[in-house]
């Protein structure tokens, strides 16, 4: 774990380099839906991506407060870079993290903690959506290999990714114990990606469908215990929702910014339009809204700084820090009047993105009912 001062020079590493370096390409590669690939070899050569994967596992050993606010610095600007600078930390390095192998962390997570390598995680289907338990993917043991069929949607980095962990049943009635989860090279025969094209959000990352035709994958693919693979799931998703959360609020700091700037240049009537209260009152609730929000994230972190499982507090984080990030963008798209839907504005962007957000890693609906359900004791909190 590095020390307060070093933290803090990363920090502000990770804002000079968005403002510097990702915003004035994000328009354009946005618009162009890919990752420019200089600029994630520049992050990589800055050690970006190593967020909480352990020193020893070749990351760089972030305490998970230190990771959300350099998430979050990193999408005030670009919330999708801060989505791939995320995945070593959370939905796809998390499970090797946890429970891989040696030979795994040495082949799998070590690159994608330097950001020489990517991966994706395949955990959607288009049947069972966040219904996890319920999948339909399904393996079968074939004496020293395992053979697994089934298909997975919303799937993201399938440009450029390296690997895929991903989940399938031995037998569809055993629902959450009958999951086990794979590491599967993207070359593997019999796996197939299929990008979806000009998306409404998320445009830079490569996302899309994942068919797995009788794919044959080797004992040492399997990750965890044959059986666990729930436990893994739910142990990537848990990091997964804490980086949504940290981006989310990055992306609500910067629709503040947008419309305070906004507001204090823009005329009519004879006066600055912050002089108007409906438009002081839009601010304060910006203001408000990533003040809690940033709080609320901090929590979830603290609470895996010291070890606990986060579960309540990281979908509480995610499902509110969302629901603020597509507020502000809102209420800064209309500060913004006709000009919000200018390419010249990054508003537009922001208010597509935000919806967005309040549906990855579990809708926000889905939160709302899990939250309920472990407040009034009827699911487990850890």
């Amino acid at each position: 774990m590095i020390d307060r001062e070093s933290a803090e020079q990363l920090i502000d590493l990770a804002g000079r380099y968005a403002r510097d370096k990702i915003a004035p390409r994000v328009a354009a590669y946005d618009q162009e839906e890919r990752f420019p690939r200089d600029l994630l070899a520049e992050m990589a050569e800055l050690g970006f991506f190593g967020g909480t994967v352990p020193v020893d596992d070749g990351g760089a050993g972030l305490d998970f407060v230190t990771f959300v606010s350099f998430i979050e610095e990193i999408s005030k600007v670009c919330h999708m870079m801060g989505c791939l600078l995320s995945m070593p930390s959370g939905l796809v390095g998390a499970s090797i993290s946890d429970f891989g192998t040696d030979e795994q962390k040495r082949r799998w997570l070590g690159p994608l903690a330097a950001g020489t390598m990517f991966g994706a995680a395949g955990v959607t289907e288009p049947g069972s959506g966040s219904d996890v338990a319920g999948m339909q993917t399904t393996y079968v043991r074939d004496g020293d290999e395992y053979v697994i069929s089934g298909s997975k949607a919303w799937i993201s980095n399938l440009d450029i990714a390296s690997f895929l962990i991903t989940f399938a049943t031995s037998d569809r009635s055993l629902r959450h114990k009958g999951i086990s989860a794979f590491i599967i090279p993207t070359d593997a025969v019999g796996l197939g990606l299929h990008p979806y094209e000009d998306k409404f959000g998320f445009r830079p990352i490569c996302t899309g469908d994942v068919i797995l035709d009788d794919v044959r994958v080797g004992a040492d693919a399997l990750l965890g215990e044959e059986g666990a693979g729930f436990s893994v799931a739910m142990a990537a998703v848990e990091r997964g929702r804490l980086g949504v959360a940290s981006r989310s609020v990055g992306v609500a700091q910067a629709c503040l910014d947008a419309a305070r700037s906004y507001a204090v240049d823009r005329h009519a009537f004879g006066r600055s339009i912050a002089a108007f209260q409906i438009v002081q009152s839009k601010v304060t609730d910006m203001e408000v809204g990533v003040a809690t929000a940033r709080l609320l994230v901090r929590h979830a972190a603290e609470a895996l700084d010291r070890g606990e499982r986060a579960r309540k507090l990281t979908s509480m984080a995610k499902m509110y820090a969302s629901d603020v990030a597509h507020r502000s963008a809102t209420d800064a798209f209309q500060i913004h009047g006709a000009y919000g839907v200018s390419p010249e504005f990054a508003i537009g962007r922001y208010l597509r993105d935000s919806k967005v957000l309040q549906i990855v890693e579990g809708s926000n609906d889905l939160h709302r009912a899990l939250i309920g359900e472990m407040s009034l004791g009827l699911r487990e909190v850890s």
